[in-house]
């Protein structure tokens, strides 16, 4: 069986169009007829190897939508069915044997888990995942931007989860882009007072459109001051270096700051910094498949959907730049094409 897809022959390549023979369906295995795919910055850390571990062909996305269109002979009896809408993301496989996969803790399986671009990914008409990383999509929930979800929204909603957020919580966001956009709503679906930490004061007002009860201008150093001990959950969702540690000043008594962002230098933060007030910095990856469940459950009952825009499939390059270039209005996803 082929699959036709658009691949990255070799690093920071433009992609073409691909076929690849796809191996016969094993037991644990869903295939899924892609119907979107949102593009995440992951995709094109992959794409251009910047984390060391792509090969090529490299199929990136993993953030898909689409239907089940075929059930390894295991998979037949998990729940899913053939036309089910169901959603894929960052995680394909993992050994669900395991203590932390027998825990719910799969995505920390501790014989590996297996990425859905490094399975072959959503820039595609078909991917596999194994049937437990096939996650069911409400019917309450629109189709064409829920994408982003299963990988922005996991990685912003998991750490609410640790922290045992809840409508009595104080939390800051910084970064309003694809992941803190979602943040925001999902803490306000939570009822947490929502501060936003944003370097473009142009967007103050579609910030506090999304739910966020203030805006904090984070290249001003005094209104950073003024931010002293009010934080349970400082939330950090940007992949660049920052003067730091007005942030950890800012937490209250017990707080946490938390990244999500792949920030490739070190924390500078001194232990008294950390000792005085029992603050914590904490960071996390994706979620588990019961964690994706709930999530989708949440944003189906509070209508919570991200901020799209759409480029068919056949314009992925453009996408692709799109994001590259800083454009994109809050996230992008593809529609398939094929």
């Amino acid at each position: 069986m082929k699959i036709k897809s658009y691949a990255a022959m070799a690093a920071g390549q433009a992609l073409e169009l691909y076929e690849y023979d796809a191996a016969a369906l094993s037991a644990e295995e869903v295939e899924v007829e892609v119907e979107y795919c949102g593009v995440c910055h992951s995709d094109l850390s992959m794409i251009d190897n910047e984390w060391g571990i792509s090969s090529y062909p490299t199929i990136a996305g993993h953030e898909v939508i689409g239907r089940v269109c075929a059930l390894g002979a295991a998979a037949a009896n998990k729940g899913l069915s053939i036309g089910q809408r169901v959603g894929i993301g960052w995680t394909a496989k993992s050994c669900q044997h395991c203590d932390a996969c027998i825990n719910g803790e799969q995505v920390n399986c501790q014989h590996g888990t297996t990425a859905t671009i490094l399975n072959h990914g959503g820039f595609a008409e078909k991917l596999r995942a194994d049937w437990q990383w096939v996650i069911p999509l409400p019917e309450k929930l629109d189709a064409a931007s829920a994408g982003p979800l299963l990988c922005g929204g996991i990685t912003v909603f998991k750490p609410l989860l640790m922290s045992n957020i809840t409508a009595t919580s104080r939390v800051g966001v910084i970064g309003i882009g694809g992941l803190g956009h979602i943040a925001i709503k999902l803490l306000r679906a939570l009822g947490a007072e929502v501060v936003a930490f944003s370097s473009t004061p142009a967007k103050k007002q579609s910030i506090l459109d999304m739910g966020a009860d203030e805006v904090v201008n984070s290249r001003d150093a005094e209104a950073l001051k003024k931010q002293a001990g009010r934080f349970d959950l400082i939330l950090s969702t940007v992949a660049v270096d920052l003067d730091w540690k007005p942030y950890f000043t800012a937490l209250a008594p017990k707080g946490k700051f938390h990244t999500v962002g792949a920030v490739m230098k070190p924390f500078q933060v001194s232990a008294f910094e950390l000792i005085m007030g029992d603050k914590a910095i904490t960071g996390s990856s994706t979620g588990s498949p019961g964690q994706l469940r709930s999530l989708l459950k949440l944003a189906a009952r509070a209508d919570i959907a991200p901020q799209v825009e759409f480029f068919p499939m056949s314009k992925i390059n453009d996408a692709l730049e799109h994001v590259r270039a800083g454009k994109a209005n809050y996230r992008v996803v593809l529609k398939a094409d094929f």
